[in-house]
């Protein structure tokens, strides 16, 4: 995606030449740091700013829904998630994305450019579905690591949900594909490993914005601190093959499609097993998934 000699984003379907446009300078400002693009502190310091910014957006969002639920007296639970699910998605992550974007200069022809948003290849498909059979694997392995060592892990909000009211899965799996993975690859992957590639490698771009991505959902976690570390850690793991699947093909649809079938899989199982078997069997990792 860049040469991580020059600092300097590719023109070629993951950036676009409206940043040659915007400038160093005027990059700089936007940042607030008037050092440019290519300053590796301000890049770090973006990426920081802009992974954290999204999850308190999500959280205001939170407060408007149950703000909405009061003055109506009470939203039916389909609701409920479909209003959560567009202020803590749409407008917390793919607003706030495109919002920077366009602060930054960039118009509409320039972020889907920058972003490289593009229909994917019959090739791209195919990194899509290996891409997740790598996944599985590394978290089932990852996962017998944990239980071996006795270390416990935290449970994720929205997997307590639907356990509690299996109805309302297929709503999250649907959600997956047109909701969650969209909105958190184009904030975390097209903007802030984005913003980074500007100034750096793409190795150390890569593991930056999956620590991101992983850490913040520790506010979708219950459970102990050490709990939620470990399982922050567990998140790192997809975090980082989307991170590599988007370096790699330069495309956001790829890795949004891969984050999308990663949380739709793990939804469909998890609504098999509580319909199917005792809710106490469920697998360790169907904690494991980040949404």
């Amino acid at each position: 995606m860049t040469d991580p000699s020059s600092g300097d984003r590719a023109t070629d379907g993951g950036v676009s030449d409206e940043f040659d446009d915007v400038g160093p300078d005027a990059v700089g400002d936007a940042d607030g740091s008037g050092g440019g693009a290519g300053s590796p502190g301000v890049a770090v310091a973006t990426a920081l700013l802009l992974g954290v910014l999204g999850p308190v957006i999500a959280l205001a969002g939170g407060v408007a829904v149950f703000a909405i639920d009061s003055l109506t007296g009470g939203l039916s639970l389909v609701a409920s998630v479909v209003l959560t699910l567009v202020f803590g998605q749409y407008v917390a992550f793919g607003g706030l994305a495109v919002g920077y974007l366009a602060w930054r200069g960039f118009d509409r022809e320039g972020i889907v450019s920058y972003l490289g948003v593009r229909v994917p290849s019959l090739k791209e498909i195919g990194i899509v579905l290996g891409s997740w059979v790598v996944i599985l694997i590394l978290i089932l392995v990852v996962s017998t690591i944990v239980q071996l060592l006795g270390t416990e892990t935290a449970a994720n909000q929205s997997a307590e949900l639907a356990m509690g009211n299996p109805a309302i899965i297929p709503l999250f799996v649907a959600a997956s594909f047109l909701v969650i993975g969209p909105c958190e690859e184009i904030l975390y992957r097209g903007v802030v490993q984005g913003r980074l590639r500007e100034s750096l490698p793409a190795a150390p771009s890569i593991a930056l914005a999956a620590a991101i991505f992983a850490t913040i959902h520790v506010m979708a976690l219950t459970g102990g601190l050490s709990a939620r570390l470990t399982t922050i850690s567990i998140l790192f793991v997809p975090s980082l093959v989307f991170g590599a699947v988007y370096e790699y093909t330069e495309n956001l649809v790829v890795p949004a499609l891969l984050h999308g079938l990663h949380n739709a899989v793990i939804f469909t199982v998890l609504y098999v097993t509580v319909t199917q078997v005792d809710p106490n069997e469920l697998p360790t990792v169907l904690g494991f998934f980040p949404v």
